[in-house]
Parts: structure tokens; sequence; C-alpha cells
């Protein structure tokens, strides 16, 4: 894709939002049904992936934990942008994007209160392949984590709230 076909794109979009701003607004959503052991499946859109416990909490490694689907969506949302700015930009590089994160397990394990339940650290990596001076580069890195919904989402501008309810 070219820059002047993003901005086709984009333009009726960013126009529509600037009068509109609850226009801009989209509920995302995610669903998993309980499955049998300590199992889940998520829906993706595409397939339906099975979640299970990681295999430093119990499990056998055939399921996907949810920490590296964390991981993979970061890494996954931070490619996606780094395209589109490369795009706007006129940018060509490639290369590739790496998450990588630290846990502990005794938090979610329950073995110590005070260890943290969660990632202590994330890393995020672009290996790169340009022809792009450093400046260039430097630029196209900031504005993806600028842009990176899930990077940002990280980094803590979402309220996270939790509701249940009875079905049955």
């Amino acid at each position: 894709m070219h820059a002047d076909d993003l901005r086709r794109l984009q333009t009726p979009l960013k126009d529509r939002y600037r009068d509109d701003p609850a226009a801009a607004v989209v509920t995302l959503s995610a669903e998993a049904a309980l499955g049998e052991g300590v199992s889940c499946s998520v829906q993706t859109g595409r397939a339906i992936a099975a979640a299970g416990l990681h295999p430093a909490a119990g499990g056998d490694g055939t399921q996907l934990c949810s920490g590296d689907m964390l991981l993979e969506a970061l890494a996954a949302c931070a490619g996606v942008t780094m395209r589109a700015v490369a795009t706007a930009l006129a940018i060509d590089v490639e290369g590739r994007v790496t998450a990588e994160g630290d846990l502990d397990f005794r938090g979610t394990l329950g073995v110590d209160r005070d260890a943290p339940v969660g990632f202590r650290t994330i890393r995020l990596r672009f290996d790169l392949d340009s022809g792009e001076d450093d400046e260039r580069l430097a630029k196209l890195i900031e504005l993806t984590e600028r842009y990176c919904v899930v990077l940002q989402t990280l980094a803590g501008s979402a309220t996270l709230s939790t509701h249940w309810e009875r079905t049955g």
C-alpha cells in the first residue's frame, strides 16, 4: 500500500471523527467459553483458540497461554501500526517486532503474596532493515509507540472494571 492509498482510506474517517467524536468510539469485544479442565476457548474471528495454563502454572503446553496471547497482541499491534506509519511517511522498512515479558509465577499461584500477579516488565524490540537514516527510523518508532493501541493500553491509559451475573 502507498501513502496516497492509505490517506484515501483514512481521510473520510478522520473527517467524520473530527465532526462527530462519538462516531470514533467503537466497542471491541472478545469472549471465552469455559472449557474442559482448566481451559477456555476464545473466538478469534478466524478460528477458535484453546487457552490453558502455562507449563510454569501446571499446564502441559498444548494450549495457548493468555500471557503469550497478550504479547502476541502487542507484537501484532506494533507491527501493523509500524506498517501504517511507515506507509504514511513513505519509509521503506522490513524487519521483525518482538514482545517479551517477565512473569513471576509465585504471584499467580498464590505462593508469595508479595510477588506480583502479571508481567513485571514487558520489552518491545524492533529489528529493522532499512536504508533510512537513524533520525527517520527514530521518528518511525516514536510514532509507532504513540499510535499502537495495545502498547498505549498496557502503558496505563485504560480504566478497567469487572462485572458478573448469574445466568442460570
